[in-house]
C-alpha cells in the first residue's frame, strides 16, 4: 500500500521510508539533505559540460579571451559539482582547466609588461637619438655661423675699400646701407644681421678736422649663444681679423687674438689720400 510524503506530498511505495524527492524520513518526520534526482533514481553521473568547456578554452589559453574563460567556467563547474552530491563529475577538468587559464592570463600580462618596457625602451632611445642629432647639428651650425662671420667680415672690409676708392674726400663710413651700394652686400648682412650673428660698423673717426674718415671698427658677435663659447670677431681699417672666444664684442676690439693667415685671406687695404 503506497502512501505519501508529509513534506512535499510525493507518493512512497510501500515500505518506502524516505521520500524520493525531498528526502523526507516517513517515520520520524525529519528531513534529510536533499538528494540529486538523477542520484536518487540510480542514474549514471554526468561529466560538466562546464568543465569541459573550461578545460577546451584552457588548451587555448594562448588567446587572452579563451583564458579567461578557462578560469571562470572551471569555478562555475566545481561549484556545480559540489552543488549537486555526485550528479556532475569533471572536477579535474575544471581544474585543469583552470590552472591553464590562469598560466594562460599570466603569459598574456606578461606580454603586455614586455610591450610597455620595449615601448618606453623605444622612447628612451629616440631622445637619446634626437638629442645627439642636435647636438650634433648645433656644432655643425656653429661651425658654418663662425665661417659665416668672418667671410661677412672681409666682405665688409672690401666694401669699405671700395666706398673710399669711390668717395676719397670722405673717407670710410660707418653706414651698412652706404657700403652695400659701393659693394653690393647681401641684403642680411646689409641689416646688420646674418646667421645668428649680429654686425656693427662704428669709431669712424678722421685724423684731422673735416678731414675724410680713416679709421673704422667692425664687430660680429652671436645674437644668441648657439654653444656655450661663440665667439665674436672684429677688424678695423687694417683688415687683420681678431676673434675672441667669449664671445664678447668688447673683448675682441680691446684684446682680440688675431686669426692666422691660414685662416683668412686679406685684400689689399687702402690708404687715406695725403
Amino acid at each position: 500500500m503506497s502512501s505519501f510524503c508529509l513534506g512535499c506530498g510525493n507518493s512512497l511505495s510501500e515500505g518506502e521510508r524516505f521520500c524520493p524527492a525531498c528526502g523526507r524520513d516517513s517515520e520520524t518526520g525529519a528531513s534529510v539533505p536533499r538528494l540529486d534526482p538523477g542520484v536518487a533514481f540510480g542514474l549514471a553521473p554526468e561529466t560538466s559540460g562546464k568543465a569541459i568547456f573550461s578545460l577546451v578554452c584552457g588548451l587555448l589559453f594562448i588567446i587572452p579571451p579563451a583564458s579567461v574563460m578557462a578560469v571562470i567556467f572551471g569555478h562555475l563547474a566545481i561549484s556545480d559539482i559540489r552543488k549537486t552530491a555526485g550528479r556532475f563529475t569533471g572536477k579535474g577538468l575544471a581544474i585543469a582547466g583552470i590552472v591553464l587559464g590562469y598560466v594562460g592570463v599570466a603569459c598574456f600580462l606578461g606580454f603586455v609588461g614586455l610591450v610597455v618596457y620595449e615601448v618606453r625602451e623605444e622612447q628612451h632611445r629616440m631622445q637619446s637619438y634626437k638629442s645627439t642629432n642636435h647636438t650634433s647639428q648645433t656644432s655643425v651650425y656653429a661651425a658654418t655661423s663662425e665661417n659665416s662671420a668672418v667671410s661677412s667680415l672681409r666682405s665688409l672690409n672690401m666694401a669699405e675699400i671700395a666706398y673710399a676708392q669711390e668717395h676719397r674726400d670722405a673717407g670710410y663710413t660707418c653706414s651698412l646701407v652706404e657700403l652695400k651700394k659701393a659693394w653690393g652686400l647681401s641684403g642680411d648682412l646689409a641689416s646688420g644681421r646674418k646667421n645668428g650673428y649680429i654686425f656693427r660698423v662704428q669709431d669712424c673717426s678722421s685724423a684731422k678736422p673735416n678731414g675724410p674718415v680713416v679709421k673704422y671698427r667692425v664687430v660680429a658677435y652671436p645674437a644668441a649663444p648657439v654653444t656655450k663659447e661663440a665667439p665674436a670677431y672684429c677688424s678695423d681699417e687694417s683688415d687683420v681679423i681678431h676673434v675672441a672666444r667669449s664671445g664678447s664684442p668688447f673683448e675682441c676690439l680691446d684684446r682680440g687674438v688675431s686669426l692666422a693667415e691660414s685662416e683668412v685671406s686679406h685684400p689689399k687695404t687702402w690708404s687715406a689720400p695725403q
